[in-house]
């Protein structure tokens, strides 16, 4: 009965800007540190960022530092990723995820994470 839904994934020229979205619903979110990560055609899934349940800590991949900022808002149950200065290889299908006790500091793009969404596909064109 979790869900995950992603929102706001599209097509970007290099250098643009999109925003994206994901509403938890079945779990109590606040408890619930959230991640993003992405799939590349042909690549192994990636940690994008992370954030704590209180939104009081995030951490990012250093291929997105300081281009991407995650937040959340607990009344709303969201999560969000802002993406600035997009470039051809951010193109990837974005997951975003919920971890129960996940620790921030050692999560990797093999963290096992305890609920996924469908994804939303973000295409960056040069």
């Amino acid at each position: 009965q979790v869900q995950l839904v992603e929102s706001g994934g599209g097509l970007v020229q290099a250098g643009g800007s999109l925003s994206l979205s994901c509403e938890a619903s079945g779990v109590t979110f606040s408890r619930y540190v959230m991640g993003w990560f992405r799939q590349g055609p042909g690549k192994e899934r990636e940690f994008v960022a992370g954030i704590t349940a209180s939104g009081g800590s995030t951490k990012y991949a250093d291929s997105v530092k300081g281009r991407f900022t995650i937040s959340r808002d607990n009344a709303k149950n969201t999560v969000y990723l802002q993406m600035n200065a997009l470039k051809p290889e951010d193109t990837a299908v974005y997951y975003c995820a919920a971890s129960r006790w996940g620790v921030l500091g050692t999560m990797t793009d093999n963290y096992a994470m305890d609920y996924w969404g469908k994804g939303t596909l973000v295409t960056v064109s040069s």
